[in-house]
């Protein structure tokens, strides 16, 4: 059972503002929205996301002629599941989650990119001289001198961030599954992340922020190897997946407007979008803004930016059988409602 634990309308936002329910609820009226009265929209808590936030606490969902409501969620599958069950208008998560969703049938596309690129691969900083000279022989001498294989910590297999991994270390000649000296261990959470990393537990990760932030301010010696600039060059990660119900109605175009106003907020904005940032996830304003001057805070809406690198993580997923078989763009992208923008 999926769990939705944060939930957030327009109806509230007029509350709170002084409006009515009703004010401006133009699809609960019979307005523009097609048919449609109310927009559930998943999100997850996490960066890559922040449009999310910027759109709820800059009360931009009254440009939308429905009633938009928020459910939080804590990863991925849970937001298939309820996608699965008809219960999601639109989600804001993975784009791995994304392809297994459309694998399984569900009635959607990806309408809008949120980042692109925001995973940095980290490692620990004695270990970058010896790679930059060495390459993939680095991880041996690092067994050799240490007398423990490298071990790399980031989410479940599978995830964005475990995909990027494995696909640099593929790229720089590490078979992660025949090389004794490369481990790759799975945790879930980024906070998680950053706790096995100040305990010394992983001697690296791929990972997204405000991870490398936290690491930076607090001095710690696992520090960023390779961008995933470096790595994959529009490199996909969280995207905005709509029902087909959704994509046949205004409301799509409507709802990706505001992304778009959310998306340049964030670049305009970073002060006041680091409150949002505490507001909605939880992180401390002052690291937030930090964590927006970041290479990895590359926030975006057109989902053409990531069409080519998603054809490597449709690959990942079909080879680890989370989908039945690699997904075309045009299989997993509806490019044009951004276009008709």
């Amino acid at each position: 059972m999926y769990e939705p634990t944060r939930t957030a309308s327009r109806r509230s936002f007029l509350a709170a503002a002084g409006g009515t329910a009703t004010v401006g609820l133009a699809g609960c009226l019979g307005g523009g929205g097609g048919g449609l009265d109310e927009l559930t929209v998943a999100h997850m808590p996490i960066y890559p996301d922040l449009q999310w936030y910027v759109m709820e606490g800059e009360g931009y969902f009254s440009e939308v002629d429905a009633e938009v409501t928020g459910q939080e969620f804590g990863n991925g599958p849970d937001i298939v599941q309820a996608l699965g069950g008809g219960d999601i208008d639109v989600a804001m998560f993975g784009i791995v989650p994304a392809m297994i969703a459309i694998d399984r049938g569900i009635s959607a596309q990806v309408t809008a990119a949120n980042i692109r690129e925001p995973m940095g691969i980290m490692a620990e900083s004695s270990f970058h001289e010896t790679f930059e000279a060495e390459g993939a022989e680095a991880f041996a001498t690092w067994e050799e001198q240490t007398g423990e294989p490298f071990t790399f910590g980031t989410f479940p297999q599978g995830s964005v961030p475990d995909v990027l991994l494995r696909y640099w270390l593929r790229d720089v000649g590490v078979d992660p599954g025949g090389n004794d000296s490369v481990e790759i261990i799975e945790i879930s959470g980024a906070s998680s992340v950053w706790q096995a990393i100040a305990n010394d537990q992983i001697d690296g990760t791929s990972i997204m922020e405000p991870v490398p932030t936290i690491a930076q301010a607090e001095d710690s010696s696992v520090t960023m190897l390779r961008t995933a600039a470096d790595v994959l060059p529009g490199q996909p990660a969280a995207v905005t997946l709509m029902s087909d119900a959704v994509r046949d109605s205004p409301l799509a175009a409507q709802f990706l407007e505001q992304h778009v106003s959310a998306t340049e907020f964030i670049g305009e904005n970073p002060d006041a979008t680091a409150e949002h940032v505490e507001e909605g996830i939880g992180m401390p304003a002052d690291r937030a803004r930090n964590a927006l001057d970041s290479p990895l805070s590359n926030f975006i809406t057109d989902p053409a930016e990531i069409t080519d690198a998603t054809r490597v993580f449709s690959e990942f997923a079909a080879g680890n059988d989370q989908i039945d078989e690699r997904l075309s763009t045009d299989q997993t992208f509806d490019l044009e409602v951004y276009d008709s923008l």
